[in-house]
């Protein structure tokens, strides 16, 4: 399916999600991305069959969107589904991003100032989004998950209803989605600059695709997980 002649570079631009697989394996696919994926795969010292077996392995996940319709399925399913899914993926992604950012920043910040404020945002939201994925994880979700089997009918949360920690996660949706947006307007929508290396490319494209899987985050639990959990305590 690829051709393992071409180089590391070609493959980074075309095919956006060997980046990631890439800097997995060691393989730089930035200043010395001018070697062919073969001679770069044995350098290496990992097999150019795998690679490429895990190339394809990687565009088929992304093409698959689940079909749940989590309107009716029980809330256990979906939390554990909302943690399996975007917690892992934004527990990957925040040191990845914190990575590109450095590097990018740190070669591109004096002529691309917006570089180094888009980084100290992204700071932000890395801890934000570290501590509110613990707060879901051990204390809001365990709460629903026993709203629903009615283990919690005889016991008074310590945080009185369920409204209250929602009211907080939401809160925190908001400062998310706020500082992802400022990042967006301050990257002219993650678009490098013409003079943009391929970390730069990368960083952008990789800022971006965190951004649409944050939308979805933030909707499988603002419109459906949360709302289905106040109105399964108030009966």
């Amino acid at each position: 399916m690829y051709d393992v002649s071409k180089t590391v570079r070609e493959f980074a631009v075309e095919v956006p999600q060997a980046t990631r697989l890439f800097e997995t394996l060691g393989i730089d696919y930035c200043c010395g991305g001018g070697k062919s994926l073969r001679d770069a795969c044995a350098s290496a010292n990992v097999s150019v069959d795998e690679v490429v077996g895990k190339l394809v392995a990687s565009v088929k996940q992304s093409a698959v969107s689940p079909a749940s319709n989590w309107s009716t399925a029980s809330l256990t399913d979906l939390a554990d589904y909302i943690v399996n899914k975007h917690h892992v993926y934004v527990r990957q992604e925040l040191p990845r991003l914190e990575q590109l950012l450095n590097k990018v920043a740190g070669k591109h910040g004096e002529k691309h100032p917006e570089l180094i404020r888009v980084k100290h945002i992204f700071h932000g939201v890395n801890e934000e989004l570290t501590s509110h994925l613990m707060k879901e994880e051990q204390i809001l979700f365990p709460y629903i998950k026993e709203l629903e089997t009615q283990a919690s009918s005889n016991r008074r949360p310590m945080f009185g209803s369920v409204r209250n920690p929602i009211h907080m996660m939401e809160i925190e949706h908001d400062s998310a989605g706020d500082a992802i947006k400022e990042m967006r307007e301050l990257s002219n929508n993650f678009t490098a600059p013409d003079d943009g290396c391929i970390s730069y490319k990368t960083l952008y494209q990789a800022l971006a695709d965190f951004e649409a899987d944050l939308h979805q985050h933030i909707h499988l639990e603002n419109n459906i997980l949360f709302p289905r959990a106040i109105q399964l305590e108030g009966k």
